[in-house]
């Protein structure tokens, strides 16, 4: 025991830039997949036939692909087109994308299940479908997809980690760097999922709350 806590205060500040990455990654990717999820989520609820065809192709491919395949695909494969990201940015863009199909069908189950009485009497009042979209729809909808919410940011920041795969020196990959230099895997990988811990459960704690307070309005 003594030797652990020893190679833990050692290893605790290698570790902590790496869950500092970590959390900025997955603040990033979170506003990514959120921003697409919206798009995709609206396109799905269009009267356009063409939107809503568009909307299926995007979220069964993306849905189909592995995360760890899309990461390669924007690290390795978009650079042989002209476009190049940095490790980081192509985690980022890699992983937003990849959960932005899961925030759809979060933001689209939400606004569905908003009451129909209430669209039909923001009709009755005169608002057009925008106004009632953006009005009634939107913040009820969210409201509802909160908890859908909170479980997938708690899966991207563990997903995250996936990133490791294209040198992006967060919580995983600076452990596994890490083990490699000292050879103390047992240690390196019990203070990896204990940080992962810490990270996840405020994270779930936060979101509750919002569900609480949204509640109670």
């Amino acid at each position: 025991m003594n030797e652990f806590l020893t190679d833990a205060i050692s290893f605790l500040p290698v570790l902590a830039r790496g869950l500092w990455t970590t959390v900025l990654l997955t603040l990033c990717a979170l506003a990514v997949s959120f921003a697409l999820g919206m798009v995709w989520a609206l396109m799905g609820m269009s009267r356009h036939a063409s939107l809503r065809a568009a909307n299926a192709v995007i979220v069964n491919t993306v849905r189909g692909i592995p995360i760890i395949v899309q990461l390669f695909f924007v690290y390795f494969v978009l650079p042989e087109w002209g476009i190049d990201f940095s490790p980081f940015w192509a985690g980022v863009i890699g992983l937003g994308i990849a959960y932005s199909v899961y925030q759809a069908e979060n933001l689209r189950g939400g606004f569905e299940a908003v009451d129909p009485q209430l669209i039909e009497a923001g009709t009755s009042l005169g608002m057009g479908r925008g106004l009632i979209m953006r009005r009634i729809v939107m913040p009820l909808g969210l409201r509802t997809a909160l908890p859908s919410f909170g479980n997938t940011t708690v899966m991207l920041l563990k997903d995250s980690s996936i990133a490791s795969t294209i040198t992006v020196a967060e919580l995983t990959r600076s452990g596994q760097l890490l083990a490699i230099a000292t050879f103390k895997n047992g240690t390196v990988y019990v203070l990896i999922a204990l940080l992962y811990l810490a990270a996840s459960i405020p994270l779930a704690m936060a979101v509750r709350a919002l569900e609480k307070k949204a509640a109670w309005r």
